[in-house]
């Protein structure tokens, strides 16, 4: 949240304190490596942050080129509007960014708990130490009632401690001002606070637990002295009054580094890291694996995101198969595809920002007004736009390798190439690049727009569009769809595309079956769209898979028109070949994927394998049963080096074989 530097901040007199339920299983607790419940079964928290509502960040709202910190806004808006104005806007942005329809709706996607990043001057200032600010612990009061009535542990975070622990904007640092680790009234306040939250949610079984320090990073000497220091003065504030909550400590260095933060100094610790754009394997994780197993203390993954969907998936997986409890950040951005909710920017609150940016006149305080307060509307659940690819990546595809469909993919119809299918790279889609890791600084997009996939979208100008295209195609990339045929028949398939120049090869296949190329003509322009007729398919009625494959790439992909034509033909694509058959593979040579079609006269055994030139078996595409059926089956040589190679045939009394060039 966008925030009030006065000790008279003030949510909204509307939320009333109500008792909260206490029908939880009991607390959580650690038992060994584990987190439990009363009835001694392990927890794995699946969580989600509520970043921005008490510690905004510039880049959540587009505003990071002219302010990060959460002073740095406020400071930006009541330059602009006035102080009184702008109270007016965070009481309406505050009332809307976080409600019951919303932790309602995280209990529906699947998720048991929320982390909540606190400010400390939602509840205390600085100048006035001593007089506690009653509305902040009233909104916790609400949003806790609301968590327990939808069964999620809510987690307390202390994002912004007094000073802030971190010389960065996430900790609303102002460098002006003496620093967490500067002052020492600045600690007594942390811990005050810290005891003085406890105090009020000891009994509190939906609480989860106490995330003492967000990310501190600080350079504290060998072994972090002052910050073990702190943390402990802070659990012995909190045993005081409360043993029934666990403690959740954060390494230095942006929760990395537990140098010094053992042995554990509390029986119900749990030991929390943060993990950003870097590999997904046992090696990016083993030194915490460590700290686990000599401590004897669970570990938790208290905040990670902001990456592609399938490093979220990757992320998870890796969390959920050593039992590591997760909580994903964040939940709403401006304009943004690595998030579950975004929130529209209107026309009057881009205006805004330009302004702020320096490229406008200042606008008037009404107009102004209009777009922070339209700002503050769209933060409403209603007004949202929700990610659907994000909540699959997270929730399903860290435990299912299938495919779901995105929309209807009605036929007869327009198929909109942003509309393949959910699931992960190699099953939905391929995509050359599909997410960021700092050993190679790969981006995973391009284009920023509808999906968080590694497929690169754009928004699309052409005169009918359902708003955004495909861009960016590359040689070897795929996309899957799930159609509904509604009537059986013979259909004719068309692609929308733009390309500036030739080159470019897109194929399609139904069902696996036999699959129709063609060759992409120039068109001008990567906004300049054409119609690239591809050929006849008979589909019968029901669920289909369609697959389009770029050979080659280099143009915008923005639908497929699929038509119906006629009645169901004969000798199409989908008739029983009336031999055994092995086509020459296509594209060849290739890089690095190619198409092998061939056909089954009769229900056989066959198998389809694949041998360099010494004889070697390189690969089995096939070896099964198969009924009768002209078929299609992928080879990609990623791993093999340029060269000849061979596939071979076999099925009933039937041997062919073919030579394939790779060329790299």
């Amino acid at each position: 949240m966008i925030m009030n530097k006065s000790a008279s901040i003030i949510f909204l007199g509307l939320l009333i304190f109500i008792p909260m339920r206490t029908s939880a299983d009991g607390f959580l607790k650690v038992s060994g490596t584990k987190i439990v419940n009363e009835n001694n079964e392990e927890v794995i928290l699946r969580g989600m942050g509520l970043g921005g509502w008490h510690v905004p960040e510039g880049y959540m709202f587009g505003m990071s080129s002219f302010a990060n910190a959460a002073w740095e806004i406020r400071s930006k808006i009541v330059e602009t509007v006035g102080p009184q104005n702008a109270d007016t806007f965070y009481t309406a942005f505050r009332a809307n960014f976080v409600t019951r329809k919303d932790i309602e709706r995280l209990s529906q996607l699947g998720f048991n708990s929320v982390r909540m990043p606190m400010h400390y001057q939602f509840f205390v200032s600085q100048n006035a130490p001593d007089v506690w600010i009653e509305s902040g612990f009233v909104v916790m009061d609400s949003l806790l009632r609301w968590c327990g009535d939808n069964k999620i542990y809510l987690i307390l975070d202390l994002h912004a401690a007094p000073g802030g622990q971190s010389a960065n904007n996430i900790s609303d640092y102002n460098p002006a001002l003496p620093s967490l680790w500067d002052l020492e009234s600045n600690k007594i306040l942390t811990i005050a606070l810290w005891k003085k939250l406890a105090t009020r949610y000891a009994n509190q079984p939906w609480i989860g637990g106490y995330d003492i320090l967000n990310e501190p990073a600080w350079n504290l000497g060998t072994g972090n002295v002052p910050l073990r220091s702190l943390y402990l003065s802070i659990t012995s504030a909190i045993r005081q009054v409360d043993t029934n909550h666990i403690i959740f400590a954060e390494g230095n260095w942006y929760a990395t580094d537990f140098g010094g933060l053992t042995p554990a100094w509390d029986k119900n610790l749990v030991y929390s890291f943060h993990k950003y754009w870097n590999t997904n394997d046992m090696g990016s994780i083993n030194y915490l694996l460590a700290l686990r197993s000599s401590e004897n203390r669970p570990l938790w993954l208290g905040e990670s995101g902001e990456n592609s969907n399938t490093w979220f998936t990757d992320c998870i997986s890796l969390m959920e198969q050593n039992k590591i409890g997760w909580s994903w950040w964040t939940l709403k951005k401006f304009d943004a595809i690595a998030g579950p909710f975004s929130v529209p920017v209107t026309a009057e609150y881009s205006t805004l920002l330009k302004y702020w940016q320096g490229q406008t006149a200042k606008p008037t305080v009404a107009a102004a007004m209009k777009g922070l307060m339209a700002m503050a509307e769209g933060l409403k659940l209603q007004n949202i736009t929700y990610r659907s690819d994000v909540i699959d990546a997270m929730i399903r595809q860290p435990i299912d390798n299938t495919t779901k469909p995105f929309s209807d993919n009605i036929i007869p119809g327009k198929i909109f190439a942003v509309n393949y299918d959910l699931g992960r790279n190699l099953t939905a889609y391929k995509d050359a690049d599909v997410q960021n890791n700092q050993n190679n600084g790969a981006a995973w997009n391009s284009g920023w727009s509808y999906r968080n996939d590694g497929v690169d979208i754009e928004k699309c100008s052409d005169g009918l569009t359902n708003g955004y295209n495909v861009g960016w195609t590359a040689s070897g990339e795929y996309l899957n769809f799930t159609v509904n045929v509604q009537q059986s028949g013979n259909y004719n398939v068309a692609v929308r595309f733009a390309a500036p120049e030739v080159g470019g090869i897109i194929g399609v296949t139904m069902d696996n079956g036999i699959m129709t190329t063609a060759n992409v003509t120039k068109t001008g322009g990567y906004q300049t769209w054409g119609t690239l007729n591809i050929g006849k398919f008979d589909l019968t009625s029901g669920i289909h898979q369609l697959r389009t494959t770029f050979f080659f790439g280099g143009f915008n992909f923005n639908f497929i028109d699929v038509a119906y034509v006629g009645p169901m033909s004969v000798g199409t694509e989908l008739a029983v070949p009336k031999q055994y058959s092995l086509d020459q593979n296509f594209p060849n040579p290739f890089n690095p994927v190619t198409k092998i079609s061939y056909g089954i006269p009769a229900a056989s055994h066959m198998s389809l394998k694949v041998f360099d030139m010494l004889g070697k078996q390189i690969a089995v595409l096939k070896d099964q049963q198969q009924n009768p059926g002209n078929y299609t089956v992928d080879f990609d040589a990623l791993t093999l080096p340029s060269g000849i190679y061979y596939y071979r045939l076999s099925a009933g009394n039937f041997t062919s074989t073919k030579k394939m060039t790779v060329l790299k």
